[in-house]
């Protein structure tokens, strides 16, 4: 659930709609749970702490012991639920979104997202008011729940293809973006903890976000030239839950968040055989990689728990997303930066590589990303079938919109859940390919919709 703060309740993220969703939520897990537990956490964002306390104070009024995490981020929530044998989480973030933005995403007892058919239960429940708050004496309890960040950090140093002490023998100097979130109080101690030397930039916690918090290279000027200046071998960005993770090369250069899955997957694979999956909208660059060394590659639709769903079919060592969301299921199952950013530092210092030397090693691809704005009474529906029926003889995969693959590149488009746009994503070998499939793609629709 998520949206913008202030406004009318039903249309934009009230205080009214943070209670019924999160009494919704505390109904759905009580079906099952005599003495209901649950962790929330939030990141730094200036409404986190109003959001967060609605939640606890409703969720006490239903009888939970509600562990409260205070500033966290997202991976170390979902770890959490699990280490305090929890029934449930809640991590107050809009993960990438602008300043207004604010939402609740929801976790089981795994410390994974709900899946589709809960979030439509939790719905279901809101739409027709069933929860219910106990009576005084039944009343939950608040546990503040300290030491969280440190218990993930030091579970992703006892990791066997994290080397701490080859990491710390490199000395690097590192450059950290943390947006004026809680990556100050994570990326940071997990550096030192690497014998890194840390240079932070936007380190205030004050949810005021120096600039667009989505890692993208738009928006991260200031980090690719402290990099240079600093003389710093790497660079890192996160987005204010620690979620998204995004490079920056010795040069100044950007990595590219489409890479990030692949580089720390061909570190993976060079120890530890098994299938990789990324989704749909990812870059070719990871089945590349998989299948260099013999293994297999899988697509999923777009989101996290549609990632983890065929992580699971598949027994894969490595997924995730190319928007810099890196799984690694020997730690847990969700996005997580940090462990991405030790097994990066674990991958450089072991094969003595540069992080341009990454980037060059890669398959070099090209993502194109645009959007169609949909207008009424467009029939969308029509015209993906007819561009199904023109392209036949290509790849064609609609498990997730339309991805049609041509023998120089590929483009999907899928239309959005909460805006009225379809995006489209299109990749080749070379910006020009890319775009100019793309291009012809948004074309072709167009003229199909009429």
């Amino acid at each position: 659930m998520r949206g913008t703060i202030g406004g009318h309740p039903g249309e934009n993220l009230t205080p009214v709609d943070i209670v019924e969703m999160a009494a919704s939520f505390g109904q759905m897990i009580k079906k099952n749970n005599s003495h209901p537990s649950i962790v929330i956490g939030r990141d730094g964002r200036i409404s986190g702490n109003m959001v967060s306390q609605l939640c606890i104070h409703t969720l006490v009024a239903q009888g939970f012991i509600v562990y409260d995490a205070g500033l966290s981020t997202t991976p170390t929530i979902e770890m959490a639920v699990t280490k305090l044998g929890a029934d449930a989480g809640i991590i107050i973030t809009a993960s990438h979104n602008p300043i207004q933005w604010n939402a609740l995403k929801f976790l089981n007892e795994k410390g994974e997202f709900i899946s589709a058919a809960q979030g439509q239960e939790l719905i279901r429940i809101a739409h027709e008011k069933q929860y219910l708050f106990n009576e005084i004496h039944n009343l939950g309890k608040i546990i503040p729940a300290a030491g969280l960040i440190e218990h993930h950090i030091d579970s992703i140093l006892n990791l066997p293809l994290v080397n701490k002490n080859i990491v710390a023998d490199k000395k690097f100097k590192v450059v950290v973006d943390c947006i004026n979130s809680t990556g100050a109080i994570s990326v940071a101690p997990l550096l030192e903890a690497l014998g890194c030397e840390v240079i932070l930039i936007n380190e205030e916690m004050t949810g005021n976000f120096a600039h667009n918090p989505e890692p993208l290279a738009q928006h991260l000027q200031e980090l690719c030239e402290r990099v240079i200046s600093e003389k710093a071998e790497m660079g890192i960005a996160v987005d204010p839950d620690v979620d998204r993770l995004s490079f920056i090369c010795e040069d100044g250069s950007l990595l590219g968040e489409e890479n990030t899955l692949v580089s720390v997957a061909n570190y993976i694979l060079q120890h530890t055989p098994g299938a990789t999956v990324s989704n749909l909208s990812s870059t070719r660059g990871l089945k590349d990689i998989t299948l260099r060394y013999g293994m297999e590659y899988h697509a999923a639709a777009v989101g996290e728990v549609n990632v983890v769903e065929k992580m699971k079919e598949v027994n894969a060592i490595i997924g995730g997303e190319g928007n810099g969301g890196i799984i690694y299921p020997a730690l847990h199952y969700g996005r997580d930066a940090l462990v991405g950013i030790a097994l990066m530092l674990t991958y450089m210092a072991e094969n003595n590589l540069s992080l341009t030397q990454i980037k060059a090693s890669l398959p070099q691809y090209f993502i194109s990303k645009n959007k169609i704005d949909l207008q009424p009474g467009w029939n969308v529906t029509a015209a993906i079938n007819g561009l199904i029926d023109k392209y036949s003889e290509e790849e064609i995969n609609t498990s997730d919109g339309l991805k049609i693959d041509f023998a120089e590149g590929w483009v999907q488009l899928r239309q959005s859940n909460t805006e009225p746009i379809i995006r489209v994503y299109s990749e080749s070998y070379d910006e020009a390919t890319a775009n100019r499939l793309a291009e012809k793609i948004i074309g072709e629709f167009k003229e199909l919709i009429g």
